[in-house]
């Protein structure tokens, strides 16, 4: 499994590099992408566009040629004939925008909302939490390291529900996240046949913390980090520059 990663920062990515680029996706990409109001939601879902297309490109499918669609919920998927066919997933939070193959992804940065303390944070999301895992975030550690526990817990939920092509809807109540032990269960059952992967992505003083999660089958559940290597880190303007160059 291989998690691309874009960063992204609005001051550093110009107009003129945006224009250029628009026009390497589809009239309906384009038309989607040039409603958003302010420039850096629309830098950021064009660079969500760019990297199935650029991955494609890799693969030595035309630009012409790439197709996509998306299920009933929403999940994109690419329709372009391939051997082995091609499922992707892209997500993005602030200046990461992450992608991975043949599975779900979720990238958060590290931060709580401002003015608002963390105990009171995670009131606000209570709902979406078990009993155990408010436990071990509200434990007695450091604050840096229970918002640690608490993205972790919420990306891999993320993570896997994007898996899963359900998306809004699921109750993350369902899913439970041990961090301290590495289990999950879903309904209370051990999430047996799953793959989790997780990974850290350092940004001009930030962190961001993501999980691919993919269905491999089998009796057991693998939690790890993802491998060295499996994680391709791109600055935004770098990737966008590449992507003109290779499909102009």
């Amino acid at each position: 499994m291989q998690v691309w990663n874009v960063i992204y920062d609005p001051l550093d990515f110009p107009d003129s590099l945006y224009r250029s680029a628009l026009p390497l996706v589809d009239q309906t990409a384009q038309s989607k992408i040039s409603k958003f109001y302010r420039r850096e939601d629309a830098c950021r879902s064009l660079i969500g566009n760019l990297l199935p297309r650029v991955l494609l490109k890799k693969r030595g499918v035309a630009k012409d040629a790439m197709t996509f669609a998306a299920t009933e919920t929403g999940k994109p998927y690419c329709t372009t004939p391939l051997d082995p066919p091609l499922a992707f997933n892209v997500t993005h939070d602030e200046g990461a925008i992450a992608m991975a193959f043949g599975t779900g992804v979720d990238v958060m940065k590290l931060k709580i909302p401002p003015r608002t303390t963390f105990t009171q944070f995670v009131d606000i999301v209570d709902s979406q939490l078990t009993v155990r895992e408010k436990n071990i975030v509200l434990a007695d550690v450091p604050e840096e390291e229970a918002i640690r526990r608490f993205y972790w817990i919420w990306t891999l939920k993320e993570a896997y529900t994007k898996a899963l092509g359900i998306g809004l809807g699921f109750d993350f109540r369902r899913i439970e996240y041990d961090v301290l032990e590495e289990k999950v269960t879903i309904d209370g059952e051990l999430a047996r046949g799953w793959q989790f992967l997780k990974f850290e992505v350092p940004q001009s003083g930030h962190k961001y913390v993501g999980v691919a999660a993919k269905f491999i089958g089998g009796r057991g559940t693998s939690i790890s980090d993802l491998s060295e290597g499996c994680l391709v880190c791109y600055d935004a303007v770098s990737f966008v520059n590449r992507a003109i160059e290779e499909m102009s």
